[in-house]
């Protein structure tokens, strides 16, 4: 079966009650489709898109996106309105002989950008170093799976 994911944040379910999008974040004129964004999508629909990492750090790395500005997996909740993860069936079309593939968070203090991101990575991880990006902390934080993840905000 597959796994379904939210990308909503806190409790707010209108489009007026919403995140704004946030000027200084670097995800928000992808989302919004800024006319002097040059990012290629390799998906999109009204809720999420996908684009390759500017800087990959494996094989196949592609970050998924809400297009509602949502800053960190700290403000995730689980709805009734749960996506799929795209993120798969990307990596399932364009690395399909791939050893493994990974998908999950970084959590403050460890995230780069303040707009959730889905890390999907196709592995091996390339340099082999990076996989250290990619590594659950404990309780300290650092990268939580996707699963994980949703063990976590489960109602």
């Amino acid at each position: 079966m597959k796994k379904l994911f939210c990308f909503r944040g806190g409790t707010v379910a209108r489009r007026s009650e919403r995140a704004p999008m946030a000027e200084w974040c670097v995800f928000c004129p992808i989302a919004r489709r800024d006319p002097a964004c040059n990012t290629v999508l390799l998906y999109s629909d009204d809720r999420v898109m996908a684009f390759k990492d500017i800087n990959p750090s494996a094989f196949r790395h592609y970050l998924v996106i809400p297009i509602e500005h949502i800053p960190t997996v700290n403000n995730l909740q689980r709805t009734t309105e749960d996506h799929q993860l795209v993120g798969r069936d990307l990596l399932n079309r364009d690395a399909p002989n791939s050893e493994e593939h990974r998908f999950g968070f970084h959590q403050p203090p460890f995230n780069s950008v303040d707009h959730l991101h889905l890390h999907c990575l196709a592995l091996p991880f390339t340099p082999s170093w990076r996989q250290v990006k990619y590594t659950p902390l404990g309780p300290l934080g650092g990268f939580i799976e996707a699963e994980s993840l949703l063990e976590r905000i489960r109602p």
